[in-house]
């Protein structure tokens, strides 16, 4: 992939059969949600997906595949895929791995969004 909007367009281009997929700036780049849950997110960073605790550890032995870090702690159930390993069937693939995982939950009700704490006061 050239660069993060080249893997936006991917990965929009490879969901484009879902009438469920709901885009949201999350992350740095644009994520990609179905019945409330996140699928994917692209950015710079790479393709975050969300692929369940059950299959993170399979998930991660593919060439490309880490886990996903943030502020020093895995976060269980999701990964990342490196931008370099990234071609049109690879994307392909793991959406489908994170489009069947995330069949499996429930959906979430959406309503307002969350509102931020003021931590100045």
């Amino acid at each position: 992939m050239a660069d993060d909007l080249d893997l936006i367009v991917s990965v929009r281009e490879a969901l484009a059969g879902s009438s469920d997929i709901r885009e949201v700036r999350m992350f740095g780049g644009i994520g990609f949600m179905l019945n409330g849950n996140m699928v994917a997110a692209a950015s710079r960073r790479g393709l975050l997906l969300r692929v369940g605790k059950d299959r993170q550890d399979e998930a991660v032995a593919n060439s490309g595949a880490r886990p996903m870090v943030m502020r020093g702690r895995t976060m269980e159930g999701y990964i990342y895929a490196d931008p370099p390993a990234l071609n049109k069937q690879a994307i392909e693939n793991w959406l489908r791995l994170a489009v069947a995982y995330v069949q499996t939950l429930p959906p979430k009700a959406e309503g307002k969004p969350k509102q931020r704490k003021d931590k100045r006061k």
